[in-house]
């Protein structure tokens, strides 16, 4: 895609310089994503493509469960390069979402996590995702809420990312622009990442608590107070 007005620079810089500083090619895939990965069943002779793809490990786990092939894009030139080192049957492009440089209906499925809400167009980039989407494919799109209970009682404030772009709607505004672009939310899932070792004891030990009781709460809480929900989409019907 070209860029005459830079648009996409500052952001490139951002993931490049600060967000992608030490990046681990080593690291598996969490269990939290192994999980939502089991359930697009079988990946045997698929082609997927996963967008704003970071270093790779989503796409490695795919590959490795019988996906055709993967194929990967993200702005950061730092995070396509972990992506050759660590899977070189993929393929890799340095290219924002918004103008994809695939054919259309060349995937059979289609992913974009934790992703879409720090993209410039975000409309034009699911329009993309479903372009190049086969028919009866599905994108998987993970996004966060901002009903989430924690960030409505003012205890959480966003992600690092949000120093550079971050948009986060509603569950029925997420819902809404993805009608927008011509899908249809066919499933929602839970995000669990707090669930784990990792992110309790992340901080202070005398937030660990805390942070224990919120990881447990988010396997009870309904959908609507989740941090992040999963949204499994096809393309809408005429």
């Amino acid at each position: 895609m070209q860029n005459p007005d830079g648009r996409f620079d500052e952001i490139r810089r951002f993931y490049n310089n600060k967000y992608y500083v030490a990046i681990k090619t080593e690291c598996s895939l969490p269990w939290h994503c192994r999980t939502i990965g089991r359930r697009f069943g079988s990946l045997k002779g698929r082609a997927l493509l996963d967008v704003a793809c970071g270093t790779g490990e989503w796409l490695a786990w795919l590959h490795q469960h019988g996906a055709r092939s993967v194929t990967g894009i993200d702005l950061s030139e730092k995070a396509i390069q972990a992506c050759r080192q660590r899977l070189p049957q993929g393929e890799f492009y340095c290219c924002p979402a918004e103008e994809l440089p695939f054919p259309s209906g060349a995937f059979d499925i289609v992913t974009c996590m934790g992703s879409l809400e720090h993209f410039l167009d975000k409309l034009a980039a699911l329009k993309e995702m479903r372009r190049v989407l086969k028919p009866g494919g599905f994108i998987v799109l993970l996004v966060p809420n901002a009903g989430f209970l924690t960030r409505r009682l003012g205890l959480y404030g966003g992600t690092q990312q949000q120093a550079i772009r971050e948009d986060v709607l509603s569950l029925g505004a997420w819902h809404q622009l993805f009608s927008d672009a011509g899908l249809r939310v066919e499933a929602r899932w839970r995000d669990l990442h707090p669930l784990s070792r990792s992110w309790i004891l992340r901080g202070s030990p005398l937030t660990w608590p805390a942070r224990l009781l919120q990881a447990l709460a988010l396997t009870l809480w309904p959908i609507r107070w989740q941090y992040q929900v999963y949204h499994r989409c096809s393309v809408q019907s005429c």
